[in-house]
């Protein structure tokens, strides 16, 4: 594995041009390029935080973790557009823990403004206080924001890099720079003399890196166009390299057991494990045990062969109680409101409809289990696990075993899935904590599927209460409760995002949150709070659509395209694609449903088919706006893949508790979707936002309401409630 060293070395600019952006919104200290936390060693040149050349080529050293989204490609071709090289050349490298590789995409988008009222002067405020995502370390990658992250700031860094190599040639020849061009790695002269970037590296790295200008996008030549991953030949050859993967000399192997109830431990009794050949040593860990073996199974043998008596659940036993405490917090005063327009407490004519609806905690049911690899020497620590956030992973390791984060060297790994559950740092905690018990033993932690399932941060419950008005066949007020167990960021009551901020122009517009206090271990989930408030909003919209007697999409289009166009185009497109117009046919019907997350609008329709009293999703037509379409073919698989998420989870999905413990703890228990009764997926990408939208979640939250609509236009039942296999059979 490639390793980069961290060092205190003078700043680089990643783009100089970021820096006189600063300084027009008199903020230039905040925009300050943090220091290259990058090495110049072994004949390599860092020629900014990101871009190292060597004998051997470009390597892109990208902040943004791997997890199957396909962001270390398109990092890639970002790099090669302005660095004139090709992208296939670019080796990737996750970066170490550094300010460098702060997220300022995410910073950004905390502003208190809606997203789809965004114009050129708010743009500015956000990236310039993006930026201050640096002073908090603020490296992760989340919320489908890392094209949005990178897109400018990685052409920059080509760029930047490519003028700094343009200028060492200049100086080496003794010739203007603007005499000179580049080409496939490579400085050429007027005389058609080529000088390789690889001669010129060390002699860049000493300067100032130039002031650049980045290209039009009519000249790109690999960005906008469909290109195979970068990793899709090492994941199909079983190459790719994951935590579990990860062989070291003398390593030895380790599972953990803690306490499904998520409490401490009584008391364990070790003796028949201690007694298994090949078990080296059992770990009291406080709220379970550890043991390391010459193997993994045998570990995983020996931690079920430990007798344990767990403390009791500090929540309710039991779903229906944990339910109850969520319910009745709708009945207290609201811990935030997001938006209140208008007056919805004022009396207005028209039909008056309300409805509640309740949704099951849920697993991310990643395909790799959590696994960690940790190695203490002296008096450093040295960990390898696919994680979202390296410099939480390093200081939570650190604080661990009483280091500081500056003792601890984190390699970033492949992740088989995350869906948010990665970014949690306690399977690498443990894999510290057990390596501090075995100085100099290399130690690969393992967790069994079960232990993924029944200690996964999960996403919450929730119950919510709408009430509305439908006014001569128009949307006059729509009033909003929500309430979710509280404990993620953010004052209590604001797990709200997907339901006050979508575009919908109704005159009295209310979203209140109530947050229950229950000690569930919760978390963000695929699409963060859209998954769920989409859910809601989407299902209330069409029963108010069905309840003023008009057409699901006029209804909807109505409502939006008086607050925002691009989201009307997107529903428009979908309508087209579906043939939304003709959608009445035997046996079958139509549910639409749409969604605004990570700057991009998206609208989905779900067909469903009844035969012999088996119902089958047989179509969806996805329609999105990304803004600038960077890889087509990418932002088709994921929005194809989290739609299909979201049709998985709403058909099975749930996690449901008794005596404290999850029941669910294997894909028995937790199904999706399989090829065979996965629907075929039509997608359209549109390109008129104005910015750059992300994609790797947005396809997630739309997906259950299309499908619960449409289930309602094929059977005259509404779905409140999911998973849906309880009420359909599908």
């Amino acid at each position: 594995m490639g390793r980069i060293k961290t060092i205190a070395r003078r700043s680089f600019l990643v783009g100089s041009a970021a820096v006189v952006g600063g300084v027009a919104f008199g903020a230039y200290k905040l925009r300050q390029t943090p220091e290259n936390p990058l090495i110049d060693d072994f004949g390599r040149a860092a020629l900014n935080a990101f871009v190292i050349i060597d004998q051997s080529g470009v390597t892109l050293i990208t902040p943004k973790a791997e997890m199957g989204q396909g962001v270390h490609t398109t990092w890639a071709a970002l790099i090669a557009e302005e660095l004139d090289v090709d992208w296939q050349d670019v080796k990737v490298l996750h970066g170490p823990p550094a300010k460098a590789y702060y997220n300022s995409a995410l910073m950004g988008m905390a502003l208190p403004f809606f997203d789809y009222r965004l114009t050129d002067f708010r743009q500015g405020i956000r990236e310039v206080m993006g930026d201050a995502a640096k002073f908090i370390n603020l490296q992760l990658t989340s919320g489908s924001t890392s094209m949005k992250d990178g897109y400018e700031r990685m052409r920059l860094a080509g760029a930047s890099a490519r003028e700094t190599l343009k200028r060492a040639a200049a100086n080496r020849l003794d010739i203007a720079i603007d005499r000179l061009s580049t080409a496939n790695g490579q400085v050429i002269t007027p005389d058609g003399s080529r000088l390789n970037y690889s001669d010129l590296a060390e002699d860049a790295a000493q300067l100032t890196p130039e002031k650049v200008e980045l290209r039009d996008p009519s000249a790109w030549r690999f960005l906008g166009k469909t290109m195979p991953r970068l990793d899709m030949e090492l994941k199909v050859t079983g190459k790719a390299e994951y935590a579990s993967d990860i062989i070291l000399s003398g390593m030895r192997f380790a599972t953990v057991r803690m306490n499904p109830r998520r409490s401490g431990m009584i008391s364990f009794d070790a003796k028949a494990a201690q007694k298994m050949p090949g078990v080296e040593k059992i770990i009291d860990l406080g709220e379970g045990i550890a043991v390391v073996a010459t193997n993994t199974w045998l570990a995983l043998q020996a931690a079920n062969a430990v007798t344990i008596k767990w403390q009791e659940a500090e929540y309710p036993a039991t779903t229906e109680l944990m339910l109850e405490d969520i319910r009745a917090a709708l009945d207290a005063e609201a811990d935030a409101v997001q938006r209140d327009d208008g007056n919805v407490e004022t009396a207005h004519q028209g039909i008056e409809i309300s409805a509640e609806y309740e949704l099951p905690w849920l697993a991310h049911a990643s395909m790799e289990p959590m696994s960690a690899v940790a190695q203490l020497d002296g008096d450093t620590l040295e960990i390898w696990c696919g994680n979202q956030i390296p410099s939480v992973t390093q200081k939570d390791c650190a604080e661990a075993i009483g280091f500081e984060p500056e003792q601890v060297t984190v390699n970033s790994t492949l992740m088989g899935g995350s869906f948010g559950r990665r970014a949690h740092t306690d399977y690498s905690v443990q894999a510290a904590r057990i390596a501090a018990e075995m100085p100099g033993v290399p130690i690969k932690l393992i967790w069994s599927r079960e232990e993924d399932f029944r200690r996964d941060y999960y996403r919450t419950a929730l119950a919510a209460k709408f009430k509305g008005v439908v006014q001569n066949r128009a949307g006059l007020t729509l009033d909003g409760k929500i309430a979710a167990v509280s404990g993620l960021t953010g004052p209590k009551g604001r797990h709200l995002l997907g339901a006050y901020d979508q575009p919908y122009g109704f005159p009295n517009f209310r979203i209140a949150g109530h947050a229950a206090d229950l000690d569930v271990p919760i978390g963000y989930w695929r699409s963060v709070d859209n998954s769920h408030n989409c859910f809601f909003m989407e299902s209330f919209i069409d029963e108010m659509a069905f309840a003023g007697g008009v057409d699901p999409f006029e209804f909807r289009w109505n409502l939006i395209s008086k607050e925002h166009q691009p989201s009307a185009n997107v529903l428009e497109a979908v309508a087209e694609m579906s043939d939304w117009q003709n959608r009445k046919r035997s046996g079958s019907a139509q549910g639409i449903a749409f969604g605004y997350f990570g700057s991009t609008p998206v609208a989905t329709v779900c067909e469903v088919t009844e035969q012999d009293g088996d119902i089958r999703i047989t179509k969806l037509w996805v329609a999105c706006d990304v803004g600038t379409a960077l890889d087509p073919g990418n932002i088709e698989a994921q929005i194809t893949g989290g739609s299909l998420f979201g049709l998985s989870a709403a058909i099975w999905g749930e996690i449901t508790f008794r005596d404290g413990e999850a029941e669910q703890s294997n894909f028995p228990d937790f199904q999706s979707l399989r090829m065979e009764n996965a629907p075929d997926i039509d997608v359209k990408i549109m390109e008129n936002m104005p910015y750059l939208g992300g994609v790797g979640e947005a396809g997630t939250p739309t997906a259950a309401p299309a499908l619960t609509n449409a289930l309602f236009a094929l059977t005259g039942q509404r779905a409140r409630k999911l998973p849906l296999y309880h009420q359909f059979n599908l």
